[in-house]
């Protein structure tokens, strides 16, 4: 079988109301393919941004995959926490980047969203916490589900990844 190879971290985020974050990341798979070594899902620790708006993360990545064919070409679900003074952890926001299909070194931004509430709910928001949350992941990765949410841009969640492919050509699997 043909496989990938996904070497990198999770570096940091910009542009977040909130000085202290955390990222839950989740691997997604298609049918044909197969998490040979690696974690599935993961989460880096919570960074606190005194001087600057950005966070550091820098949480590695080491993820090696095979496969029988391209379709359902994995990706990673990202889902950005808050933690306040008191510990509490609300959601900043959601996205989904799509790991690179070439071999090589990349730089990748995720630019993330979060479900708008209704007026009392950002109010309640902005001072107590909380929020309206997806009950389910397929909405982050369904573009037809999403357009049916009302959401607001959040922040971007900074990547960097080396992909390794291996015996695409040996097996067909053209990409």
């Amino acid at each position: 079988m043909a496989e990938v190879h996904v070497i990198g971290q999770v570096t940091g985020a910009r542009g977040f109301p909130d000085a202290s974050l955390l990222c839950k990341w989740t691997l997604q798979l298609g049918g044909g393919w197969r998490l040979v070594e690696g974690q599935g899902e993961g989460q880096t620790q919570a960074d606190w941004s005194e001087v600057e708006e950005d966070v550091t993360w820098c949480h590695p990545l080491d993820i090696h995959l095979s496969t029988r064919g391209i379709q359902g070409w994995p990706r990673l679900l990202l889902q950005v926490y808050r933690q306040d003074a008191h510990a509490r952890v609300d959601l900043c926001g959601y996205g989904v980047v799509h790991i690179p299909t070439r071999p090589g070194a990349h730089s990748l931004s995720c630019p993330t969203w979060r479900p708008l509430g209704t007026f009392s709910e950002e109010l309640r928001r902005a001072f107590l916490g909380g929020g309206p949350q997806l009950l389910s992941t397929e909405f982050i990765h369904s573009p037809l589900e999403r357009y049916r949410l009302s959401t607001v841009a959040s922040g971007t969640v900074f990547l960097e990844l080396g992909v390794i492919l291996r015996d695409f050509e040996k097996y067909g699997v053209m990409v």
